[in-house]
């Protein structure tokens, strides 16, 4: 290579210059649309080689391999994928809302089934391409030479329909992508002609006409708010949603889909759906088909029996493609550059277009009709001297010098001198000269009316509106799209859900479920209780307790960490189902157990949780440190090696708190004693444990209060928490009950306040429901008596209350035919055992006298004769 043919460029410019002309040969001759016939480049050439091929819409169809040779060796120079792909999405009606090729053969499918190749297919033009191509050949359009310079093809088309608009466009370009989406014909055109009426209208005054995007698939969109701002700016936001209908069938209901969001590939959103069912995300679902045909789209979603409809299809919609955003941005090729547009100026820009194609086009006619009437012109002075006309080319020498003699002679031009000369004899005969002479005053009218039309702007506009009304007339429409008015955020799961009591259980292996109060009824004490769950081998209930739906759940595990759900995310179940695990509910570790659960609605100001632990560590933080929920939930607070989170309390920085032991002992501290902590801090010991002894509960404990306590083999009792010493934290504390081989350690201690039901529940899952009046109460230093009979190695595992302010509803009785006979045993008085003998309190405190010894031996003495 010689010297002189290598140029000195610093690297960086030169890769600016040849990027920037990469970026723009993309940009203009590739990716994206002409604002003014709405095509990219592959598609104009498409049309535009099968005009040459008059394949019309009332001619024969032609291998669609034909039309592809056609345009790669014409006026595309690159793959025949790329040529034939856009061939068939211009065919496809479920890809353009008005198709601009009529496919004959597979040319795809909504379930994303590729088009047979291009020699099995066959295509023409739809009629309403014709109108795109129409006056293309009266020199309305700027024709540029083609790849190799042979031939000429059109820089854009005539386009009588605002095509960009109509069936809309994508595409991704170098550092810019467009996405347009399609509207109705008839709201489009119309829109186009209030525009030529009212040149100051504001887009609001559009949009009247101009309802939305209206998709080829159909499909609802949510709201006009992400649409205005698309038409004012170029760029916003749509939701749409698919068409559905709920049908019942045997009490069993179905979710039927009929229409699905625009560009969204049916088989996927099947395997989409069947997918958030198996790893229930969605829930309610018992059976997916597809039951499409020829006649339409028919998705149908079987629901479980007791499925709420509504709430399954909030969340097909928020968790599948049954909901769709489309981002819009209308940006399109605007004198040779990228523009985004806002519906007024696109509107406009097409206006400009055809104003200058009807201009165009009525020169073109203008100048024809000038031609022809110039001929006839010669023609009719001819006529008038036939006979002198036909001695002198008789006496001429040659054609020539006939020519020149009739220009001469007759002040004739060279064209009209030669359409003399080749007038046949046929046109002396008077039928013939007659008709000459109607066809030239024709003409002059014609011209006239040209003459007009180019001298008046008006006229211009009159025509374009009138082909406008004539296409609306042809091809309009209804709309397939319906809007539905309003502001539509996020879908909200709980504007659906019925806000009420449940209860709610975790097993001791990972498995939770809800089931409404109301499947468990009130019972007197010592009933044998009804089932419920059925647990797998060696799992058993280990969390239950009562909340409102919609209610906030802060589930803290023995690991010291909080999870958020909300209680209707919870499964729903029958009395006997075993739940669903909660590793697929939470980001749980593998070891990681459910320790408390607190129902909470609002994260309220002055709000603090209390945390303690198996070793009788306690802290106390702000609630507002647990206010922003996260999926993996966060670290609640700092254990020791070996120790474990047991309870956690809802406190207002005025209660009196109690720590109670598996052995029998509790001990009552104020809450203030307690300093306020950060979230991951390990907190001060609330209560010294013995060898062998964990602390198993923290209740709120006010002097007004009673305390329920619940022993392993179902004896119990309630006792004034006014009985109990307020010591400071750190010590022993004091007797709760008496622990011995007949009643078992403490199973939970609950807070009793006014007539509360107590939902107790055992490892082997027999749950009863009682009223806590008819549980004793009784002094704190005693055995308790038999709450629940207990079979077996079964024990007591947890306790709930239910608050039951409607004296009808405690009554009330909500029973199975197989649990009649179960739910009625009561145990006989003389089954209570109460244990007189006192025992000792050990508290890290000062001794008490001696009176005050004696008087609560006597208050305990006395409640025991009452017992008996």
């Amino acid at each position: 290579m010689s010297e002189d043919r290598i140029t000195q460029r610093i690297i960086d410019e030169e890769l600016k210059e040849s990027y920037l002309a990469y970026s723009m040969s993309v940009i203009i001759g590739r990716a994206l649309p002409d604002v003014r016939d709405g095509l990219k480049p592959v598609h104009r050439r498409i049309l535009f080689a099968m005009k040459d091929l008059a394949m019309w819409h009332n001619k024969a169809f032609k291998k669609s391999a034909r039309i592809v040779g056609e345009v790669l060796g014409k006026y595309h120079p690159h793959g025949d994928t790329a040529v034939y792909d856009s061939m068939v999405r211009m065919a496809q009606d479920f890809s353009l809302r008005y198709p601009l090729i009529d496919g004959q053969g597979n040319f795809g499918s909504i379930d994303g089934d590729n088009a047979a190749a291009m020699r099995y297919t066959e295509a023409r033009l739809k009629r309403l391409s014709e109108e795109l191509l129409e006056d293309l050949d009266k020199e309305t359009v700027t024709m540029v030479e083609n790849f190799d310079g042979s031939l000429k093809e059109p820089a854009y088309l005539p386009s009588k329909l605002p095509n960009l608009l109509i069936n809309g466009s994508s595409g991704i370009a170098v550092g810019m992508a467009t996405n347009i989406p399609p509207h109705n014909l008839s709201e489009i055109s119309k829109a186009v002609i209030h525009l030529i009426d009212n040149p100051e209208c504001e887009f609001e005054d559009l949009m009247q006409i101009v309802k939305g995007p209206d998709f080829p698939t159909g499909g609802i969109i949510l709201g006009r708010a992400g649409m205005r701002r698309a038409y004012a700016t170029g760029k916003g936001k749509v939701v749409t949603k698919s068409r559905t209908t709920i049908e019942e069938v045997n009490n069993r209901k179905k979710i039927i889909v009929n229409e699905i969001p625009y560009m969204v590939n049916k088989t996927n959103l099947l395997e989409q759906i069947a997918s958030h069912v198996r790893h229930q995300v969605i829930e309610g679902i018992s059976d997916l088909r597809d039951e499409s045909d020829r006649d339409g789209m028919r998705i149908v979603i079987e629901l479980k029996q007791n499925a709420n409809e509504e709430l399954v299809l909030n969340q097909l919609f928020k968790h599948t493609r049954l909901q769709e955003s489309f981002g819009i941005t209308m940006l399109s090729i605007v004198n040779g550059a990228p523009r985004v547009l806002p519906l007024k100026d696109m509107l406009y820009y097409f206006l400009e277009h055809r104003k200058d194609i009807v201009t165009k086009r009525t020169q073109y006619d203008l100048k024809i009709a000038k031609a022809r009437e110039h001929i006839l012109a010669g023609l009719i002075i001819a006529l008038d001297h036939i006979d002198e006309v036909i001695q002198k080319i008789k006496a001429s020498a040659t054609s020539q010098a006939a020519q020149e003699m009739l220009q001469s002679d007759y002040s004739l031009s060279e064209l009209q001198a030669k359409a003399i000369l080749d007038m046949k004899l046929q046109k002396l005969s008077g039928l013939e000269q007659q008709k000459l002479r109607s066809e030239t005053q024709e003409l002059r009218v014609q011209i006239e009316g040209f003459q007009a039309i180019l001298n008046d702007p008006q006229k211009v506009l009159d025509i374009i509106k009138l082909e406008l009304e004539t296409a609306i007339d042809s091809y309009g429409d209804d709309r397939n799209t319906d809007v539905i008015e309003g502001d539509f955020d996020e879908i909200d799961d709980e504007s659906l859900i019925k806000d009420e009591t449940v209860v709610v259980t975790f097993s001791h292996k990972g498995y939770s479920k809800r089931v409404p109060l109301e499947t468990y009824r009130a019972q007197g004490r010592g009933g044998k209780g009804i089932i419920a769950a059925t647990t797998r081998d060696e799992d058993f209930i280990e969390e239950l307790f009562i909340a409102q739906t919609k209610d906030f759940l802060l589930i803290f595990t023995d690991k010291g960490k909080i999870y958020w759900k909300k209680v209707y995310a919870i499964p729903e179940a029958s009395r006997q189902a075993k739940g669903t695990p909660i590793i697929n509910l939470l980001g749980m570790e593998k070891d990681e157990k459910v320790q408390t659960v607190i129902p909470l609605r609002e994260f309220e100001e002055g709000k603090y949780l209390l945390l303690g632990t198996k070793n009788g560590y306690v802290k106390r933080t702000d609630l507002k440190n647990f206010s922003k929920p996260r999926n993996g939930g966060i670290r609640a607070l700092t254990l020791d090696e070996g120790d474990e989170l047991v309870s956690v309390l809802l406190t207002d920085n005025t209660q009196q708190i109690m720590l109670a032991t598996q052995s029998g002992r509790a001990a009552k501290i104020r809450e203030t004693d307690i300093s306020i902590v950060g979230r991951t801090a390990r907190g001060v010991r609330g209560i010294k444990t013995k060898p062998g002894d964990q602390v198993i509960g923290l209740i709120i404990a006010n002097d007004e209060d009673l305390i329920l306590t619940i022993t392993q083999k179902g004896y119990g009792k309630k006792s004034p928490v006014s009985d109990y010493r307020l010591i400071g934290r750190g010590g022993l504390g004091v007797i709760n009950i008496k622990t011995t081989e007949k009643n078992g350690n403490v199973a939970a201690v609950r807070r009793i306040v006014g007539k509360e039901d107590i939902l107790i529940i055992t490892k082997a899952g027999i749950i009863i429901r009682t009223n806590s009046d008819s549980i004793s109460t009784i002094g704190r230093n005693t055995q308790g008596v038999r709450v629940m009979k207990m079979s077996g190695d079964d024990q007591v595992m947890s306790v709930a209350k239910s608050d039951q302010e409607d004296p009808e509803e405690q009554a009330q009785s909500i029973t199975t035919n197989e649990d009649k006979d179960t739910n009625s045993q009561i145990v006989p008085a003389q089954t209570r055992e109460i244990v007189e003998e006192p025992e000792k309190d050990l508290v890290e405190e000062p001794e008490k006298d001696l009176v005050e010894v004696e008087d609560e031996v006597n208050q305990i003495n006395d409640e025991t004769k009452e017992e008996s």
